[in-house]
C-alpha cells in the first residue's frame, strides 16, 4: 500500500510538472504493469485532480502552492483565533492530547496557557514555544528533523515517539479538506507523522478556516471517517457542511468574535 500511494503522490507531480502523462511512459519508469498505472490514473482523476485521455491524463486542477509558517500566521488570523478558542474549551483537566503543528493549531496553543493538569505533545516548534512556560501544561516534543518551512519536527524519530502514548484528542491542522479525497497536505513526511497521531488518537478533530475545503494537496494524510469532529468559520459551504453531516462528523461553527 505504501508503494502504490508513493507511486501516485509522484505521478500526481508528474502532471503537475508537466501538464499530463502517458501511460507508456509511467510504465517504463516505474516497473509496472499498463493495468495498474491504469487505475492509479483513475484514482487520481477520482479526487478532481485529472482527467482521463486517450493513453493517459492531464491535470484538471494543480494542488495549491505551500506557503511557509510566516506567511499562514497572517491569513485569516481573527477566524483562527475563533477557531482556537473553542478548540481549547474542549480541553478538560487530566486530558492527553496531540497538537499538530500550523498557524491554526498554534491558537488553540495560545489560548491553553491558562489551562491546568493538560499533556500536550508536539511537533511543532511554534506550538511549544506558545506553551513553554505554561505552568499547567505538561509539554512532550516528538523530536525528529526540523522542517523550516512549517517549523515542524518529522520522520522516523517524530513517528517512533508516538508508539508508546495513547491520546484523548489529536487536534490536526490540514492544507486540505476534500469529501471524496479526505485530509490533505503538502509534503509528504507530514502526511506520514500526521497519519500516525491519528492512528494514537481516540479522538480526531480538525481546525481548518473554511479556504481549505475543497482544496486537495499532494499528499493524503487519512480518510474523513477517521475524523469525528471539525471546528471551521462561517465561509463553509452548504455542500461541505451537509456532506460532513451525512458522514457523521460533527460540525463546529464558530465566528470572529468567538
Amino acid at each position: 500500500m505504501r508503494n502504490t500511494r508513493q507511486r501516485r503522490q509522484q505521478i500526481l507531480q508528474l502532471l503537475v510538472q508537466h501538464g499530463s502523462v502517458q501511460v507508456a511512459d509511467l510504465v517504463e519508469r516505474f516497473g509496472v504493469s499498463s493495468v495498474t498505472i491504469r487505475a492509479d490514473l483513475s484514482q487520481i482523476e477520482s479526487q478532481g485532480l485529472a482527467t482521463r485521455t486517450h493513453g493517459g491524463a492531464s491535470l484538471l486542477r494543480t494542488p495549491p502552492l505551500e506557503q511557509d509558517i510566516h506567511e499562514k500566521d497572517t491569513l485569516n488570523l481573527p477566524l483562527k483565533e475563533s477557531i482556537g478558542a473553542h478548540a481549547a474549551r474542549l480541553v478538560k483537566p487530566g486530558d492527553n492530547i496531540i497538537i499538530d503543528s500550523g498557524s491554526t493549531t498554534m491558537t488553540l496553543a495560545r489560548h491553553l496557557r491558562g489551562h491546568r493538569d493538560v499533556t500536550v505533545m508536539t511537533n511543532g516548534l511554534n506550538i511549544a514555544w506558545e506553551l513553554a512556560n505554561a505552568p499547567g501544561v505538561n509539554l512532550l516534543l516528538t523530536g525528529g528533523q526540523l522542517r523550516k518551512e512549517s517549523l515542524s519536527l518529522h520522520g522516523s524519530q517524530a513517528e517512533a515517539s508516538l508508539t508508546t502514548y495513547s491520546f484523548d484528542t489529536l487536534f490536526l491542522g490540514v492544507d486540505g479538506l476534500d469529501l471524496q479525497f479526505g485530509l490533505t497536505t503538502h509534503n509528504e513526511a507530514e502526511a506520514s507523522l500526521n497519519h500516525r497521531m491519528v492512528e494514537r488518537a481516540r479522538k480526531v478533530v480538525v481546525l481548518t478556516d473554511a479556504s481549505k475545503f475543497g482544496r486537495v494537496s499532494l499528499h493524503r494524510i487519512a480518510r474523513l471517517d477517521q475524523v469525528h469532529a471539525v471546528i471551521t468559520d462561517a465561509g463553509i459551504s452548504d455542500d461541505y457542511r451537509d456532506g460532513l453531516q451525512r458522514l457523521n462528523i460533527e460540525t463546529i461553527v464558530v465566528g470572529a468574535s468567538a
